[in-house]
């Protein structure tokens, strides 16, 4: 049967639509009051929602329900409780209370706190979000919800994420009534996440130790065709990979995901999915969601879907763009010049917070797209440098650099500028105002900042309540600023003028790949925080600590432990990879060499018994045995370090030491490996190589 799209469209999800079907009006209208104003739930309302909800998802055949919540590990979680109620004859009957909708009580010990709760303080609560609808999905209603302590730290991504989205917009707020906006109750932050990953053949992903345990390969040598001639983007999508979006695509509508854009990505394999914008919340609910249902559906097909940052050495990584706005409840979007950018001062004035906050923080967005995979992928000329900048494009800069002036020169007209192709048959096409910087970390794109360092298995909401944070506090100064002037008009060229003067450094328009750049940059002072665990760092600052703390969105002791947890993630995660490295080196690699340079030399004896002399084979044979030699050094080294660290319990300290002298262990063994690989006759080495792996579709 095709599938109706129109009909199947949220048909799983609790939304809106499904809520003005279900509900009374006045539960409705009361419970749409509680959401547009952020107020807490009334627990009558609550009961007559629970009722509606369970009815509702029991129709599409769900017998549980689960309080869904992302805790501080990139991942979601939950506890799945049955419907079932018993009653005095034996009986079942399906039960859900308003109590139950509202608040769970999951076990907080058994997830990442950093401290804030003790392992014998199990207790933890999930409170819904009522602005993100729930969904059903194998037999089981899903609650998104927020997940704090007993004493009410938040232990997940979503908590901040709300409300650093409160925080800017009670700022935002403060510019449009200063601009006479008195129809706007409320500036959402908007956000669209395109979602990067790789597809293998699931046989072949089975015989790889290293993608089933840690995402990534962890040896390979390069493959006989890579992506020398960036043939895949543009390439047909094959029929294999067709058939996996197109169901892709059905589970995910009928969840009520815009998944909206599929394509090919630069590299064999790799693919692209874009969902169409949507609140900051329900769109980090929503990624989380498209990420385990790739998985789903890619298992179902006898793919696996990698989502790992650089599954493939020599490969291009991936990653996930964050595209990011401001928009106001009744749809007017804060970042969108309009046709004449620079007649429209309130959009400058944003553009300004925007530019002010970047420039005063890039120590927190650069920690914002930290982690240990990603450190694979950033500013290897595939993927934005570590260096925060902005892309503006020329006519805004310059537009910039002009409205702080009280006179005012002429103006780029680009913003109606349009693009001939030079074939009478085809229209002319309408140039925008801002053009495309792939190079760029975070760059402006016509009505939005995409926001490209973040790594393709990390949550959004860790980009999200950074941006909306220091953006908050943009916004706050610069409406204190016109609250008090006594000419508003000169207030915001000064407003202009001053951002351009003290954060304009951070603009830049070029190249980011170059070296050139880095260089300008080590001059213009912007910071270059290479890896994840310098990073990490930034949540211990004393000025940022009190900046999360001034917009409510973490306390002193939440930033401590967010910053424990990345830590001491990061350590496990080097050292579940170099245990892995050496299982593989030393039950497949050697054993694969060495029966291969058996082989090898008694072939060789063979021949020379039958008088001839073979000095390739002999070279070949004195590589192999050089390199089973320095394998075997290499397995030594690797181990003895590997123990040494495995003993000690994960601090900063121990993630220093795991950074340097465990993977410089881990890269010279895999040197080795991926040369013998060289060697090797394919049809004798133990695993899957890169041709198979990128190319069997």
């Amino acid at each position: 049967m095709a599938f109706d799209l129109e009909k199947q469209f949220g048909s799983r999800a609790f939304s809106d639509y499904i809520m003005r079907q279900k509900l009374p009006k006045s539960t409705y209208e009361s419970l749409k009051k509680t959401i547009r104003e952020g107020l807490p739930l009334e627990s009558d309302v609550a009961e007559v929602v629970a009722g509606a909800m369970k009815d509702w998802a029991v129709s599409l055949g769900a017998t549980h329900f689960t309080h869904w919540f992302q805790p501080m590990t990139n991942i979601t979680a939950g506890k799945h409780d049955s419907f079932i109620s018993p009653t005095s004859d034996g009986r079942v009957i399906t039960e859900f209370s308003g109590k139950m909708l509202s608040q769970g009580e999951p076990d907080a010990s058994s997830f990442p706190n950093g401290g804030l709760r003790s392992t014998f303080e199990a207790r933890g609560y999930t409170s819904w979000d009522p602005n993100s609808p729930a969904f059903v999905k194998d037999s089981t209603l899903y609650i998104p919800t927020a997940f704090c302590s007993y004493n009410g730290e938040a232990l997940d991504k979503k908590t901040p994420l709300l409300r650093s989205m409160e925080a800017v917009s009670k700022q935002a707020m403060r510019i449009l009534h200063l601009f006479g906006n008195a129809t706007s109750r409320r500036v959402v932050p908007t956000v669209g996440a395109e979602q990067e990953y790789f597809l293998v053949d699931r046989e072949l992903y089975e015989k790889r130790l290293d993608l089933k345990i840690c995402g990534r390969t962890l040896f390979g040598a390069k493959p006989v065709k890579g992506q020398e001639l960036d043939d895949h983007y543009c390439g047909s999508i094959k029929i294999r990979v067709s058939d996996y979006m197109k169901q892709l695509d059905e589970e995910l509508w009928s969840l009520g995901v815009t998944a909206k854009t599929e394509h090919n990505e630069a590299a064999p394999a790799q693919f692209e999915l874009a969902p169409l914008f949507g609140t900051a919340n329900v769109a980090c609910d929503h990624n989380q969601l498209i990420m385990s249902t790739m998985r789903i559906i890619a298992k179902k097909n006898n793919l696996a879907c990698l989502l790992h940052e650089k599954p493939f050495e020599g490969i291009n990584g991936s990653g996930k763009h964050n595209n990011w706005s401001l928009s106001t409840d009744d749809g007017i979007n804060l970042l969108d010049p309009g046709k004449t950018p620079y007649e429209n001062v309130q959009f400058l004035l944003f553009l300004c917070a925007v530019i002010t906050a970047v420039d005063r923080h890039p120590d927190l967005l650069r920690m914002s797209a930290a982690s240990i995979g990603n450190d694979h992928r950033l500013g290897g000329y595939e993927a934005p440098p570590t260096i925060i900048s902005i892309f503006l494009g020329e006519q805004l800069t310059s537009i910039l650099e002009q409205s702080g002036r009280e006179e005012q020169g002429n103006h780029p007209d680009d913003a109606f500028a349009v693009l001939s192709t030079g074939v009478q048959t085809l229209p002319q096409l309408p140039k925008d105002s801002s053009d495309r910087n792939r190079t760029s970390p975070f760059a402006f794109t016509g009505n939005k900042f995409e926001f490209r360092m973040v790594g393709s298995t990390c949550s959004i909401a860790d980009a999200n309540y950074v941006l909306n944070t220091i953006v908050a506090e943009s916004l706050d100064e610069f409406a204190t600023r016109l609250e008090h002037a006594d000419n508003f008009d000169a207030e915001l060229r000064d407003i202009f003028h001053d951002t351009m003067r003290n954060h304009g450094r951070v603009i830049f328009n070029g190249n980011n790949y170059s070296e050139e750049w880095v260089k300008e940059a080590q001059r213009r002072g912007l910071p270059m925080l290479s890896s994840s665990l310098e990073a990490y760092a930034s949540y211990l600052k004393p000025e940022n600590m009190e900046l999360f703390e001034k917009y409510h969105v973490f306390s002193k002791d939440e930033c401590h432990s967010r910053f424990e947890v990345l830590v001491e993630n990061y350590v496990k995660v080097i050292l579940i990879e170099a245990a892995v490295m050496l299982d593989m080196a030393d039950r497949q690699i050697l054993p694969a060499c060495i029966r291969y340079a058996g082989e090898l030399a008694h072939s060789l004896n063979e021949v020379k018994q039958a008088g001839f002399i073979l000095s390739s084979a002999e070279e070949t044979l004195g590589k192999m045995t050089e390199l089973i030699d320095y394998i075997a050094d290499a397995v030594r080294n690797l181990r003895d370090i590997h123990q040494k660290l495995s003993s000690i319990s994960p601090s900063y300290e121990t993630a220093l030491e795991c950074k340097s002298s465990l993977e410089d262990a881990m890269r010279v063994l895999r040197g080795h490996c991926d040369a013998a690989e060289a060697l090797v006759p394919k049809a004798e080495w133990p695993m899957p190589d890169y041709t198979e792996l990128l190319h069997k579709m």
